[in-house]
């Protein structure tokens, strides 16, 4: 499991910041003759922890690298140029770190196991953009738009979409799966609509983590919970003080721009037109949405995201080969071939590169001709480059030097949220990855909120309103690069629009404050009532 495997990353982190490799070989570790070689060579060699010039060093890199790329080729940098912004990062934080005595082969363990955390995350994204070319190729996406623009209304479109993916998610208790689905979904409704797509993504990710955070089917919810050592279902109540609030204030922000600064009914478009063409190229029928009811039924029984992915994937390609024939032949450009050869050939080419449709309007084409693996190798490239880069800065050390400044300067309650929000940011922004950003905080205040008598649960609400809910802000963190790529709006673009994810962290920093629905425990870890903490 992935969060299994970010926590225990933590852990080696924390023993290589406390010093914890004698002569450069793990304590206890079984030697063979060759590492007794190695470790005889490394007799007298000292490794220093990173210094704070070290830090500027890595981050300034970060900063110059990755803001060169932005104003050099704006929204595009996300193709390409901030991929190898951050393989450079990676590159001086390698130098730093064997500066300091660690030795290479160390650095290319670090490597490694940043790419095994990330092994679920490449799986979901190649099985996301299968799922993408067969459902274009079904019928399913273009039936889920055809429903929608009959049904949705621009002026109240936004907060619709927000609510909408909110109830998917807390059902499924996964951000990234309802994106990849009714996301697409409704942000193709959008340009069929003439409501503003970044807009509808914002909304559409506003809702996905609001269900994410209050499902408990959520990995990162229970991840949040065990890492702070509280019950996940409590953890979840207190989710409820800051998520509510923050989705309700969105809700009425999304409703606000849809009224004021939506689109009158005459520019909204001939969305006849559209209807039409949709209707001319598919036979619409609610047997299209077979796929989706499908991996709704397996994301509820908790089947791993990429196997029920994958599964809708391919049902949809063989529902595809009965209700839309026509739309096959066509795609594989082969009147003569065998119709089951042709069906076979078509599922294997969309998964692989994507469904591709003229049908004469722009609007309906950029709908249909998307997906496929290959589209999402651009974001798998980010993400390679941005986790590699976060576990080197955690497990040698550098993101420790960072942090630890932060909490022995947090003196007040409320200065001490913003050290944990901004730790959890931070490391969004620097690491690259959701999961560093909750695990690493969780583990570095959990005994200063202990210390200061403030309870757990108010640790474990910060940390996923501070981690979990900011991640998808970034561009370069894996969250961020996986809703610009299934929603097909670069991150930028929709992140001023994610109302949600801006409102809840700073909740949590006002309560910090205000002292409201802070909860304090003894010393003893009993509550201000008498009663241990979680009755």
């Amino acid at each position: 499991m992935e969060a299994d495997a970010m926590a225990k990353r933590i852990a080696r982190g924390d023993q290589r910041a406390a010093g914890g490799r004698g002569g450069g070989c793990a304590a206890g570790e079984a030697m063979s003759d060759s590492t007794k070689d190695n470790s005889q060579e490394d007799v007298g060699r000292s490794v220093r922890p990173p210094s704070l010039a070290d830090l500027v060093i890595v981050l300034v890199t970060l900063v110059v690298l990755i803001g060169g790329s932005l104003a050099l080729f704006g929204l595009d940098a996300l193709d390409g140029p901030i991929q190898v912004a951050l393989v450079l990062c990676a590159m001086v934080a390698m130098l730093v770190v064997l500066k300091n005595g660690n030795r290479w082969e160390e650095v290319e363990a670090s490597g490694q196991r940043a790419l095994s955390s990330i092994t679920s995350a490449v799986f979901i994204l190649l099985a996301v953009g299968a799922l993408i070319g067969t459902w274009n190729m079904s019928g399913t996406i273009p039936t889920l738009v055809y429903y929608g623009i009959q049904v949705l209304s621009p002026g109240w479109y936004y907060a619709a979409a927000a609510l909408i993916c909110g109830i998917v998610a807390m059902s499924i208790g996964s951000s990234w799966t309802t994106a990849a689905t009714i996301g697409v979904g409704l942000v193709g409704i959008a340009t069929m609509l003439g409501v503003s797509a970044p807009i509808t993504a914002g909304a559409v990710i506003s809702g996905a983590y609001l269900g994410d955070k209050l499902s408990p089917l959520s990995e990162t919810t229970v991840l949040t919970a065990q890492m702070v050592r509280v019950n996940v279902y409590e953890h979840i109540k207190r989710q409820a003080w800051t998520s509510v609030p923050a989705f309700v204030i969105a809700f009425v922000l999304f409703l606000l721009i849809g009224w004021v600064w939506g689109p009158a009914a005459t520019d909204m478009g001939d969305t006849g037109s559209e209807l039409t063409s949709l209707g001319d190229i598919y036979w619409i029928t609610p047997l299209n949405l077979l796929p989706l009811l499908l991996l709704v039924v397996l994301s509820a029984r908790k089947v791993p995201a990429a196997l029920a992915l994958m599964a809708a994937a391919l049902f949809a390609g063989i529902v595809g080969i009965f209700t839309q024939p026509a739309v096959i032949r066509a795609f594989v450009g082969e009147p003569g071939l065998n119709p089951v050869v042709a069906g076979i050939k078509a599922i294997w080419r969309a998964m692989a590169n994507g469904f591709e449709k003229t049908s004469g309007l722009a609007d309906v084409d950029r709908l249909l001709s998307r997906g496929g693996m290959d589209s999402m190798l651009p974001t798998l490239w980010l993400i390679i480059g941005a986790v590699t880069f976060g576990t080197l800065l955690e497990e040698f050390g550098l993101l420790n030097r960072l942090i630890e400044p932060m909490v022995r300067a947090a003196k007040g309650t409320g200065r001490l949220f913003v050290a944990v929000f901004a730790s959890a940011f931070g490391l969004n922004v620097i690491a690259g990855d959701q999961y560093i950003a909750l695990v690493l905080p969780a583990r570095v205040f959990r005994a200063e909120f202990a210390r200061r008598g403030l309870a757990p649960t108010n640790l474990s609400r910060l940390a996923a309103d501070s981690g979990t809910v900011t991640s998808p802000l970034v561009p370069w963190n894996s969250c961020g690069a996986f809703m610009g790529a299934v929603l097909g709006v670069p991150t930028l673009a929709y992140l001023p629009f994610c109302l949600f994810n801006i409102a809840s962290p700073l909740l949590s920093v006002v309560y910090g404050f205000t002292g409201f629905k802070i909860e304090h425990v003894s010393p003893k870890g009993r509550r201000e009532d008498g009663k241990p903490h979680g009755e």
